[in-house]
């Protein structure tokens, strides 16, 4: 009764959503040409597809799931080099980051859109030995056709906010609680989101599996400094880097960096929106504030060189924070309580500094709170926690230090989550 009911309001639902999509398509940078694959018309890489035909589905949606995807292939690839894999991302820039970094054996496609026929016609096409989907990737029509073709389905780094099991509880007999059901296996990032799961479908199949965003590899980065090229190669210079940025928290971040650099003259900022689509709305707030500042997405290289970058450009994240002295991370100020993953600064020992309150990503701020390895405060309080970094080098390198030993305890997570799925389809 739920999936009918869904599969009724589903195109209406589209119908709204199909602006968005385009606007996004249009506007966000990425993998566009075989973005028909979303719409399940796989044309000419068909005859490509086939020879994928049993492999391992698995299912990402943009680039921080895409990226943790990635670690658990070439883990899997590292113990059962024989595997064989389809990729698929839901965005164009998860869609970019995997084409560019997938390894050998995987296939990278655009996921079909949740129609019934989209997804039978993916299903007919690969035939997937298994099916593997990230997060929080609840596709109904995906999940119940292909367990129902006898496909084992996981749901795997799981995590439910308090707010979302709220959501689920509230339709869960008659929806939520049968679909979770379907699922072979949930492997949860923590106790607490095993307990959500579960209190939505008491009967569903769930284990706490760990985060496997501990588990990220660094990939080895350049040596020289990124930034030389837009604030010159002074050793003096200390360079605070806003990481994926929301609406407000660049214009927050901008004026603490105004005041700062009344104090220090060598201080630099570097923006790097979530979206790089809204450069154009960050560029207007910086002309705005009467800031100078280059434009990475820009061809042109400034010809003197300046005190704030707009980093308008996806997938480039690691490189751009390996470059920084303080990493900010966006989505946890101006009103904004959701937060971002921590882990990618602290694995590059980097201080990190986010807000107080960080709903998606509670365990692992937890984690690094309880090693004294992240800068948590508040909007008013930003600019004096920078301060204390900007000014002495020490503090900045006892801080990354402290948080990369923070994380390292808590690999492992993506080994567990191999073990899992072998012994199930065994």
């Amino acid at each position: 009764m739920g999936r009918l009911l869904y599969n009724l309001l589903l195109p209406v639902g589209f119908i709204f959503f199909l602006p968005e999509l385009i606007l996004k398509y249009r506007h966000r940078g990425g993998w566009k040409s075989t973005f028909g694959e979303r719409f399940a018309r796989f044309g000419k890489r068909k005859t490509e597809l086939t020879k994928f035909r049993g492999a391992v589905w698995i299912h990402a949606v943009s680039v921080g799931e895409t990226v943790v995807a990635l670690s658990l292939i070439r883990r899997y690839l590292q113990r059962y080099p024989e595997k064989r894999f389809i990729l698929s991302t839901t965005t164009t820039t998860g869609q970019d980051v995997a084409r560019s970094k997938c390894p050998e054996n995987t296939a990278v496609i655009f996921c079909p859109l949740d129609f019934p026929w989209m997804v039978r016609k993916a299903l007919r096409l690969f035939r997937p030995a298994e099916l593997v989907i990230f997060e929080t990737e609840i596709w109904p029509n995906l999940i119940s056709i292909a367990a129902s073709k006898g496909i084992p389905v996981f749901l795997v780094n799981a995590r439910m906010s308090d707010h979302s099991a709220k959501g689920y509880r509230r339709f869960g007999k008659l929806f939520f609680s049968p679909l979770l059901r379907k699922f072979s296996l949930i492997l949860t990032q923590t106790e607490a989101d095993a307990g959500r799961f579960l209190s939505v479908s008491p009967k569903a199949k769930v284990e706490v599996g760990g985060n496997m965003k501990f588990d990220q590899q660094i990939p080895e980065l350049p040596m020289d400094n990124v930034f030389d090229v837009y604030f010159g190669s002074d050793p003096e210079n200390v360079v605070i880097l806003g990481a994926s940025t929301h609406s407000g928290d660049e214009e927050l971040l901008t004026r603490c960096f105004l005041k700062l650099k009344e104090r220090f003259a060598k201080l630099k900022l570097v923006l790097v929106p979530r979206h790089a689509e809204r450069g154009d709305d960050v560029a207007q707030m910086l002309e705005s504030q009467g800031v100078e500042f280059a434009r990475r997405s820009s061809c042109m290289l400034p010809e003197k060189s300046k005190d704030v970058l707009l980093a308008d450009t996806t997938g480039e994240m690691l490189l751009l924070m390996n470059s920084a002295d303080v990493v900010v991370m966006g989505k946890s100020f101006a009103g904004h309580d959701e937060g971002h993953n921590l882990i990618e600064p602290a694995l590059l020992s980097k201080p990190v500094v986010t807000g107080q309150v960080l709903r998606n990503f509670r365990y692992i701020l937890k984690v690094l709170e309880e090693n004294n390895a992240v800068y948590c405060c508040s909007d008013a309080e930003l600019t004096g926690v920078l301060s204390q970094l900007v000014f002495s080098e020490d503090l900045r390198k006892e801080s990354g230090q402290r948080a990369y030993n923070a994380i390292a305890p808590h690999r492992g997570a993506a080994d567990r989550t191999i073990d899992a799925l072998e012994k199930l389809l065994k």
